[in-house]
């Protein structure tokens, strides 16, 4: 499914970009980004010249994945249906890649790349929310037969989830995501370290909260507690750190992603940056030059038909959570899914349901398990009783935040 149908629907009512405002805020929100976009179109129409090679920069900066997309049709056949019309589903990958403008600076270059990260987004139809599932890199799963760099082909295999990018990078990634989740991926982006070092800083840094200090020699961290605006070499220190930050855990280094994210998305959507030309422009130059994307999304159009709809979805509907998991049964350092709550998420994902997320797990959520066991009823109400009352089975939650979740929350 094209972008560009999914441009054609309607957007919801009343839906707002900020987290706090509501009603009239949100109203005059739209109303002056409106306003904020005619005024950019006026001065490039304006700039004759000067405008088409403004936009011809930003529109020849995104680097289209002309393999993955001949890789992806040789599978055709093999690959999932999408089951909404609209719907869309983004796996946006984050490249541990060492080659390339700045990355060196991270460690040696071997040849290979791995996904640091890796996200699977869920845009709603009508766009009137956006989940993020996160998926951990040392996940075991089925890797099917890829497609090399050198052109000789893998067997398929069962290892971490990361070594599906290492071996046939996005495409072999994507086709991963859809055997293990039985969703349709529609796009896929892929953005090294510069970029994202480049977008924090194009944004004049992303604000969090810390309840410590953080002194990480490895993540070339010194920062003190409370807030604190991270420009980009922090805020790529600080989502990468995994060994001095919280509990160690791969876990908790996603939950530290997602809560970034978060607070990215309230920084972009704020008027600031959307109704200011001069701050726009770096925005735009850094998002489009640090990406490689499907052949659909390679161009200013093809990225502007996509999220045309996002800046109208509430920060409260933007969600956050990471698959459920668990430690795999042969070696505590790697994951395994938890079932049947990974199944649920991705069945709701794949059929475009609500997904919600709370701050507890749905164990801390139930308390205490009750004393009464089925068959040994303390009530003295009927047996039968339950046949007329029993409530429908609650909607499934799943741990997370939303990106109206204040960072010093």
């Amino acid at each position: 499914m094209s972008g560009s149908e999914g441009a054609r629907e309607p957007l919801g009512p009343g839906l707002g970009a900020s987290a706090l405002g509501v009603g009239l805020g949100r109203r005059r929100r739209r109303r002056w980004f409106g306003v904020g976009a005619a005024v950019v179109g006026l001065l490039l129409v304006g700039t004759g010249v000067a405008g088409w090679v403004v936009y011809a920069k930003l529109d020849g900066n995104i680097t289209p994945d002309e393999a993955a997309a001949a890789e992806l049709a040789r599978y055709a056949k093999e690959r999932p249906t999408a089951l909404v019309k609209d719907a869309q589903n983004v796996l946006l990958i984050g490249s541990d890649s060492r080659a390339g403008d700045g990355n060196s600076a991270y460690g040696r270059d071997s040849g290979t790349e791995r996904s640091d990260t890796t996200i699977l987004l869920h845009l709603s139809a009508g766009r009137r929310s956006a989940t993020a599932v996160s998926i951990p890199r040392d996940l075991m799963v089925d890797v099917p037969a890829c497609r090399r760099p050198d052109g000789s082909r893998s067997a398929p295999t069962f290892a971490m989830f990361n070594y599906s990018f290492q071996t046939g990078g996005s495409a072999c990634t994507i086709r991963t995501v859809e055997k293990l989740t039985d969703i349709r991926i529609d796009h896929h982006v892929v953005v090294d370290f510069h970029g994202f070092k480049k977008m924090v800083d194009a944004l004049d840094g992303v604000e969090v909260c810390l309840k410590e200090p953080i002194r990480d020699k490895a993540a070339k961290l010194r920062l003190p507690a409370g807030r604190v605006t991270l420009d980009g070499e922090q805020a790529l220190g600080y989502v990468r750190a995994r060994k001095t930050l919280g509990d160690g855990s791969d876990t908790d280094r996603m939950d530290r992603q997602q809560r970034f994210l978060g607070a990215l998305v309230n920084k972009a959507q704020s008027n600031d940056v959307l109704l200011n030309p001069v701050k726009l422009y770096p925005v735009l130059d850094a998002a489009t030059s640090s990406l490689t994307t499907d052949p659909d999304l390679a161009s200013l159009r093809g990225l502007y038909e996509l999220v045309r709809g996002l800046r109208d979805i509430p920060t409260e509907q933007v969600r956050f959570l990471t698959v459920p998991r668990e430690s795999y049964v042969y070696n505590a350092n790697r994951d395994q899914l938890v079932e049947p709550a990974a199944e649920k998420l991705f069945e709701r994902l794949r059929t475009d349901a609500p997904v919600a997320v709370t701050g507890k797990t749905p164990e801390e959520e139930r308390g205490p398990e009750k004393s009464a066991k089925p068959g040994n009823s303390t009530s003295s109400e009927s047996p039968d009783h339950d046949k007329y009352t029993s409530p429908s089975p609650p909607e499934p939650s799943f741990e997370g935040n939303t990106a109206g979740d204040h960072t010093c929350a």
